[in-house]
């Protein structure tokens, strides 16, 4: 098992504050036998020295320098087409990962029998302190899932399994990855690679330990720039994209379930965009759902969709602004019974 190459692509764009730390944790990882392929993807600043840097001094690095900021999806297509491992992992350079992750994704695909390997991951901090979430316990344990599993999980949000879209927290085997490559001059472009993924697989395993660690609030990442645009412009074609992707693969209840949450999201984003006072993005999400009513009113038809999911849709479809109210008024009076005014 230990003979297997994993090459780990990591993309980086102007971050010479955090590369460093991202490439220290790849160079601690357990597993030897394991190359890194840096995609300096047109770096302004000193980004691209330090890596070179790196490789100088490591035989297992390797640099390669995109002249120009083509984005994270064309950096990732690049490290692939010039990886030579059995799996591919992909890390983001202002990340870093816990030094088994690969070692034990490895050894969770090759005991298993599995194509692809989840974990879990932590919520880090500018300082690297740890933002914690609600619903965070994590077992130490590992689930084999069929692909159909899967992607039942991946599309519900099923738990106590969940399996993001975010690349980062998988380890593919190489044969997965052929034929995908990642839509280029977008974000969120994990949505339809790991969609397409999972489609092509028999098996795949959770690890419920957290061997990643994300960042959530560097101030100049893409993920706080241009909201509106990233959301109408790349999430939620891509999310129609997943409807009808798994509608033609034969999955039709999936494809429905997926077109169920996907609206559903939409109605956080409502609330979001409204309390971030991006009005015209508001309107512009409360003129998308109309235009979809009677698509919606088919979906929310369905057994799968809880009672509480069908009364917001309702209330949303008929006064987007009341819908607002009423979720607000929810927050301000009902929580804080159900929670003891904690």
């Amino acid at each position: 098992m230990m003979g297997k190459l994993i090459s780990v692509i990591v993309t980086a764009y102007n971050i010479e504050s955090y590369i460093s730390r991202c490439l220290e944790s790849l160079l601690l990882q357990s597993c030897g036998n394991m190359e890194i392929i840096i995609v300096d993807d047109g770096s302004s600043d000193a980004t691209g020295k330090i890596c070179d840097e790196y490789a100088e001094k490591n035989k297992h690095i390797r640099v390669i320098h995109q002249p120009e900021n083509l984005g994270v999806a064309q950096a990732r297509n690049t490290g692939t087409a010039a990886a030579a491992g059995d799996y591919i992992g992909f890390v983001d350079g202002d990340d870093w990962v816990e030094p088994a992750m690969y070692e034990e994704m490895l050894r969770a695909c090759e005991e298993t029998g599995s194509e692809i390997a989840v974990c879990s991951y932590r919520q880090r901090l500018n300082g690297g302190e740890e933002r914690k979430k609600p619903q965070d316990a994590f077992t130490g344990q590992r689930y084999v899932l069929t692909g159909r599993e899967a992607l039942e999980i991946y599309i519900c949000d099923n738990r106590p399994w969940h399996i993001y879209h975010s690349v980062w927290s998988k380890l593919f085997r190489r044969d997965v990855t052929e034929g995908l490559s990642f839509p280029t001059g977008r974000e969120s472009e994990d949505i339809m690679y790991t969609t397409r993924a999972l489609l092509k697989i028999r098996r795949c395993v959770f690890v419920d330990r957290p061997y990643y660690n994300y960042l959530v609030n560097r101030e100049t990442s893409i993920m706080n720039h241009k909201l509106q645009e990233r959301r109408f412009r790349d999430e939620i074609p891509f999310w129609k994209e997943q409807v009808e992707c798994l509608r033609k693969a034969g999955y039709e209840e999936l494809s429905e379930k997926a077109a169920y949450h996907f609206y559903r999201t939409m109605l956080f984003y409502y609330v979001d965009f409204r309390e971030r006072k991006m009005k015209e993005a508001g309107r512009a999400l409360a003129e998308l759902l109309k235009g979809e009513k009677e698509e919606i009113r088919r979906i929310y038809e369905k057994s799968f969709v809880a009672f509480g999911d069908k009364v917001r849709m309702r209330a949303m479809l008929l006064w987007p602004g009341g819908y607002y109210l009423l979720v607000k008024g929810y927050e301000r009076v009902v929580i804080p019974l159900r929670t003891g005014g904690k």
